[in-house]
């Protein structure tokens, strides 16, 4: 697995240029709590499926040049859970076009099968992937902000697979004649806001 920690702006630029031309990106972020009111945006975590990169944004780091990828509209970012971070990502002034959000995805394609929709879960349906969640536990107000190689590793871990789970679900919902319906539930999730 490739990995940038991009730390410094010649790191974040070095990212954004190799991921700039992707078609779609896996985002995801790693918070203090549930509130983007009162929690604590702590990193922002982006794949192609081969390049992941993590922004530190509790060791000061700024997103710098890639928050441009989350406003271009010509590229898909693939979140899980799509509002939680959305939330996040809008209180720390950064704006996100072109979302796919795989937990609604999933909801679309097990609805009635009493199946959840978590990542942890749905990884393992598809890939037998397990996700460690262990490490989440760290991440709390006594959290000293800087990131060890197994945080680093953890934070990835979730959006690395999303490109390729985003692959297969769509594959799913054309073969069973729900792209409507999974288009019109992402639609009535963010007209909300």
């Amino acid at each position: 697995m490739d990995i940038l920690v991009a730390r410094s702006p010649d790191e974040v630029r070095r990212a954004y240029l190799r991921l700039a031309g992707a078609a779609r990106i896996g985002c995801d972020t790693e918070t203090s709590g549930l509130s983007a009111r009162y929690g604590r945006l702590f990193s922002v975590q982006f794949s192609d499926g081969e390049f992941n990169v993590l922004v530190p944004v509790s060791e000061g780091v700024p997103l710098g040049q890639l928050a441009a990828i989350l406003e271009d509209p010509a590229i898909i970012k693939i979140f899980h859970n799509a509002k939680f971070d959305l939330d996040f990502l809008g209180e720390n002034g950064y704006r996100v076009e072109n979302i796919y959000d795989t937990m609604i995805a999933e909801r679309v394609l097990t609805r009635g099968a009493n199946q959840s929709a978590s990542l942890a879960e749905t990884l393992y349906r598809y890939f037998a992937v397990d996700l460690d969640k262990s490490q989440r536990a760290k991440f709390s107000r006594k959290w000293d902000g800087i990131w060890t190689e197994e945080l680093v590793d953890y934070a990835l871990s979730d959006v690395v697979h999303l490109p390729r789970l985003m692959a297969e679900q769509m594959a799913w919902l054309e073969k069973l004649g729900l792209i409507e319906d999974f288009e019109r539930q992402l639609g009535k999730i963010f007209a909300r806001e």
